[in-house]
């Protein structure tokens, strides 16, 4: 279908007020226009019962988290999420809506983490964080007040990118236990020349270029790119991980190498549904406030979590099997 109403008069609007792509602009620039957008998609803040900032020890020194609790007693559910931003832009702040709502609607304990961001730290410094700082909440659910039996990891773009490579390395390691992995939109495969990624050329939106630069700030060298903590589409086997909802989006130059990652878990036994938002473009997740599409695709995802995190746990292989990509997959 064509680029959703909502979508064309975003569009429209960027073009009519000159709107600099991130890519033109300088690394301050860039990451404080990058909050600003995401904080004027978002809509109006939730109020969540508790809301606290505090550090967790990385690898190379102290990181910030902000846990959003729900009303309860005892551990509870938790998402561990990490945010959007090329790896490049973006801090625990530009999460903040996603993490509100998810805390309200699943319901459950979120927390997402203050990784560290490229160019000052290349790759594998992200990674690394995201995977420390899991593996300590894991460790500290009792002091989190976090069930360990129902502990999950997401993310939306960079920061889907970085929840699917934790998987690899908790399965790797053996822990965390992890009941699920929600990947939004996720980057898996560095110069992945896709349709969609070759489609992608329009000046106002997300697209292809956008996706370098961002590629070209993380990386240090060109062949840390197949590296599959780096581009987890490369991993040569991908069975043992936890299930998956990943979303993705129409009109976004990442498309297909999401949907093919989630093709591929499929063929590896993990339960695993596909969800693609006709007519959104990249980053319509966080812009709630401005797209419908967004708030439909944050509450499949509420609702994902609520089965995966609150129903006994699923049994590898027990995911329904349906769809032409061997996902279970639904047009938003």
């Amino acid at each position: 279908m064509p680029l959703d109403p909502q979508v064309l008069a975003y569009r429209a609007r960027r073009a009519a007020a000159g709107t600099p792509q991130l890519y033109t602009q300088t690394l301050a620039e860039a990451r404080a226009a990058d909050l600003a957008a995401i904080r004027a998609g978002g809509g109006d803040a939730e109020p969540v019962h508790e809301v606290r900032d505090r550090t967790v020890p990385g690898p190379a020194g102290d990181l910030p988290i902000r846990i959003y609790r729900p009303a309860g007693d005892g551990p509870l559910p938790t998402l561990v999420y990490f945010f959007g931003g090329g790896w490049t832009l973006g801090s625990i702040d530009t999460a903040d809506g996603i993490c509100r709502r998810l805390a309200n609607a699943v319901p459950c304990q979120v927390i997402t983490v203050g990784y560290r961001l490229a160019p000052e730290n290349r790759f594998p410094a992200a990674v690394l964080d995201c995977h420390a700082a899991t593996a300590w909440i894991a460790a500290h659910a009792d002091e989190l007040g976090v069930d360990p039996a129902r502990l999950a990891v997401g993310g939306d773009s960079a920061g889907g990118n970085l929840a699917a490579a934790v998987t690899l390395l908790a399965r790797r390691d053996g822990v965390p236990a992890l009941a699920g992995q929600l990947l939004v939109y996720p980057n898996t495969l560095y110069r992945g020349e896709t349709d969609s990624m070759c489609e992608s050329e329009d000046p106002y939106l997300f697209n292809r270029t956008s996706v370098d630069w961002y590629w070209g700030h993380y990386l240090a060298d060109p062949a840390d790119g197949r590296n599959p903590l780096a581009s987890p589409l490369l991993a040569e086997d991908l069975g043992g991980l936890p299930p998956a909802l990943v979303i993705t989006a129409e009109y976004d130059p990442l498309r297909d190498e999401g949907e093919r990652y989630a093709e591929r878990l499929r063929e590896a036994g993990v339960p695993t549904e596909l969800a693609r938002y006709a007519g959104m473009i990249h980053g319509f997740f966080a812009m709630s406030g401005v797209l419908d599409g967004g708030r439909h695709a944050l509450d499949r995802a509420a609702g994902w979590l609520r089965a995966r995190l609150h129903a006994p746990a699923a049994g590898a292989g027990s995911g329904p099997d349906r769809g032409p990509a061997g996902a279970r997959r639904a047009d938003g």
